[in-house]
């Protein structure tokens, strides 16, 4: 419908009209009367009724020119509100995403394999540069069956605008790029493998898809009948993080009208809640051949008006959030990314921390026998480990409050009962032929080891968590960790290393006093 008028404008011109009418009929009658009165003097009346042309005119081309002027400022109004504006993602989101690439930048740059870091960097600068004139992805995603072949060669052919050549196909899929009116960027449409096809190739496969969609600005999920589970879920966890999805029921030609509106209000109730209904369409991308009477073979043309529709719509207003949103979400998914790899290189240098004290500890004790282990004794030691662990997490701590959480840890390990356990279990395991006063320190010695390295993995998960022990507190923290350290194959291995460390070490001292001894004066 074309656009009315403004009541306003209407009023003023009736008004106007009017005005120049009443104008023109007082002017005519009072010039009139005056005419006749001056008729004894032709000159004088042809003066006055070329006055009267001249006002009359006048008044009209004032008129004129007055609707003139506003109907000009009005095509300038329209002119401005319908010129198409360069592609702007919101600011708000923008800054949004902006910041959150440079703090994912500064997490990568913590990152000590190269490789990794690299890497990272890499993907960080891409998703800078879309920020500012990146493409809108469009993914079609599906199981092999539903028809996403036909549906990306049907929008090739009905696409609004230019499409350019295919850019390759690729290990997710054939691509192509296309450009749609009134929008600025350019749209990538992606055709990816199937999902939930057999065997481990199809596994992979699908796994490259998933990435793919996850990435994708608009996904356009394909099915050809009711949703199975098995399709439903991928379809519910990628709305959950956030990706703009149309449900896209193809083959629609099959079923009659009326078996289509089931099929369409049955998707609409199971998507409900993370897919609006109008975002539930039907298609057929790839019609069957129908035989006339006269026995020609008919292909129907392919049936896509209503997607192309909607996606249209939906990339002419919301194309620039959906590229922001989408910037924000794969920022955040690499800020994820650079978390776990820092998160790991942090792990391994704290392990290697609690390595190397727990065996201090072994030392410390197994040196200076004492009538009972307790961690009490190696408590310097555990401050230092606590101090060391802390700054590997970005914690600067003095010894002072080092000790303070050595002991406590230290108390809270005594109170569970784990020391008498430790005992039981690393004498058992022990199983040494030696004489009971070396058996006794070794097993004091590995027991304080073992000990000490269930207080620095509990550290461990303490300074992971920002200094916070959780809602189960140290007491479950510290038992998780014996609960974990008390596997067959973990004391094998401790065992094997506790005597190599202290049990060895110990008999080598044996013997050289007892050579000692045996060589002294009598």
């Amino acid at each position: 419908m074309p656009n009315m008028p403004p009541l306003s404008r209407i009023v003023t011109l009736i008004v106007g009209l009017i005005v120049v009418l009443g104008l023109s009929l007082w002017l005519i009658d009072s010039l009139s009367r005056l005419y006749w009165q001056l008729s004894y003097s032709p000159l004088l009346g042809n003066l006055l009724l070329l006055l009267l042309i001249f006002l009359i005119g006048g008044l009209v081309a004032s008129f004129v020119y007055y609707v003139m002027i506003i109907q000009a400022g009005e095509q300038r109004t329209t002119r401005k509100k319908r010129k198409i504006t360069p592609a702007q993602i919101p600011a708000v989101k923008s800054e949004a995403a902006s910041s959150t690439i440079k703090a994912v930048q500064q997490q990568v740059s913590q990152i000590q394999d190269e490789v990794a870091r690299q890497a990272l960097l890499s993907k960080s600068r891409e998703i800078e540069d879309n920020l500012s004139q990146g493409e809108i992805l469009v993914v079609i995603f599906g199981t092999g069956s539903a028809g996403k072949t036909s549906l990306v060669n049907a929008i090739i052919g009905r696409m609004v605008g230019k499409v350019d050549a295919p850019m390759g196909t690729t290990k997710v899929g054939e691509t192509y790029c296309l450009r749609l009116k009134g929008l600025e960027r350019k749209i990538i449409i992606t055709d990816t493998p199937g999902i939930l096809e057999a065997g481990v190739a199809g596994t992979e496969r699908e796994q490259l898809a998933r990435g793919l969609a996850t990435e994708a600005n608009l996904l356009l999920f394909v099915v050809d009948n009711d949703i199975r589970r098995s399709e439903y879920e991928p379809l519910r966890v990628l709305a959950e993080i956030g990706k703009r999805s149309l449900l896209v029921v193809n083959k629609a030609d099959l079923y009659t009208e009326a078996d289509n509106e089931i099929i369409i209000a049955k998707l609409r109730e199971r998507v409900r809640g993370f897919i609006s209904p109008n975002d539930v369409v039907a298609i057929s991308a790839n019609p069957q051949a129908v035989e006339l009477e006269n026995g020609e073979i008919y292909q129907p043309e392919a049936d896509i008006l209503p997607l192309m529709r909607r996606m249209a719509a939906i990339l002419r207003a919301e194309g620039e959030d959906l590229v922001a949103d989408n910037i924000l979400l794969q920022s955040m998914r690499l800020g994820e990314e650079a978390r776990k790899l820092i998160d790991a290189q942090r792990r391994r240098q704290a392990d290697k921390i609690v390595e190397r004290f727990q065996w201090i500890g072994a030392g410390v004790v197994s040196v200076t026998p004492l009538p009972g282990v307790d961690l009490l004794a190696t408590a310097a030691v555990n401050a230092q480990m606590v101090v060391e662990i802390g700054r590997v997490y970005g914690c600067e701590l003095n010894m002072e409050r080092g000790r303070e959480l050595a002991l406590s840890l230290a108390k809270t390990i005594a109170g569970l009962g784990i020391l008498k356990g430790a005992l039981q279990l690393l004498s058992t395991a022990l199983q040494l032929n030696v004489g009971t006063f070396i058996f006794g320190r070794a097993v004091q010695g590995v027991t304080a080891a073992y000990l000490t390295r269930i207080a620095g993995k509990s550290f461990i998960e303490y300074f992971r968590h920002d200094q916070e022990w959780g809602d189960g507190g140290m007491t479950e923290v510290v038992q998780r960790q014996f609960q974990l350290n008390r596997r067959d194959e973990f004391i094998k291995v401790f065992i094997k290393e506790a005597i190599a460390r202290v049990v060895k070490p110990l008999q080598d001292n044996l013997e050289v006093i007892q050579e000692e001894s045996d060589t002294s004066p009598k």
